[in-house]
């Protein structure tokens, strides 16, 4: 049976053959005993994750895992609800032992760190100059009260349904860790604040994920911002960081959403430095 390549970008490599999947991790991401866990944790918890079928592979110096296939969402009819109840229910599951602390802010950094030269990657580094210093890589993290088991990667992009007709599973584990829910709803929180997300797709999602019982944001409509406020101008940051070197790489004009991202971080920059 012939392979289907099915991602090629970033780094990341993912084939399909038959009913498995083969993913080539980005190189210096997903290795050691802290992705190991991750992994097991995953496979611990079979109604939210499609998890990896073994141990992480070492092919050649390259982090290679294998998953069973499943099929992916419908951009054209996003299961919004499914997937806010989905990560609710992630949200309430206690944390388990060892697991690593999520470090989502670090990548915010190494995507800045990469940028080259140009007006928008300088619009980025601006909007990167006023988020906290921790953020930033420049102090400790503050304490999370309430540390809840995280994706650390959440979007829809990482749902595929298990099976004929089967539920929704959560898929890429290697930023499994422990920390603030509210990271978990911040690339989504970030596309809506950039005009990239519709209000009602966003209104959706948060709704069913509150209807869920999900702890991340307050009950009360509206207070949202006040924990999602941080994490969503930080993803701002990262995804404009990394569309805006990806498409220097790859020597073409920015899209009209990464367009939009580059705009939300002029906005970001003349915003007044978080503490």
């Amino acid at each position: 049976m012939s392979a289907q390549v099915i991602y090629d970008r970033n780094g990341v490599l993912v084939v399909r053959s038959g009913d498995v999947v083969a993913k080539a991790h980005r190189p210096g991401r997903a290795v050691g005993p802290e992705f190991a866990r991750r992994v097991e944790i995953a496979a611990s918890l079979p109604a939210l994750f499609c998890a990896p079928l073994g141990p992480p592979l070492d092919v050649e110096g390259r982090t290679v895992t294998l998953e069973r296939y499943g099929t992916p969402v419908d951009p054209y009819d996003p299961p919004w609800e499914d997937a806010a109840r989905l990560l609710a229910a992630l949200h309430a599951v206690p944390v388990p032992a060892d697991t690593p602390p999520f470090g989502r802010p670090a990548r915010v950094a190494r995507a800045v760190s990469r940028l080259g030269n140009g007006e928008a990657a300088d619009a980025v580094r601006r909007a990167f100059a006023v988020l906290p210093a921790w953020v930033r890589g420049d102090g400790p993290v503050p304490e999370v009260r309430d540390e809840r088991l995280l994706h650390g990667d959440f979007h829809l992009g990482q749902l595929v349904r298990a099976g004929e007709g089967g539920t929704w599973r959560m898929i890429d584990v290697e930023d499994i860790g422990r920390g603030d829910p509210a990271w978990d709803l911040a690339r989504l929180a970030a596309l809506f604040a950039a005009g990239i997300l519709a209000p009602d797709a966003w209104g959706r999602f948060l709704h069913a994920y509150r209807e869920a019982g999900g702890v991340a944001v307050p009950p009360d409509e509206g207070s949202e911002w006040t924990v999602l406020d941080v994490p969503s101008r930080a993803l701002v940051v990262q995804i404009a960081a990394t569309s805006v070197r990806m498409a220097a790489e790859e020597d073409r004009d920015l899209g009209p959403e990464e367009t939009g991202l580059v705009g939300a971080c002029v906005r970001i920059a003349e915003l007044p430095e978080l503490p």
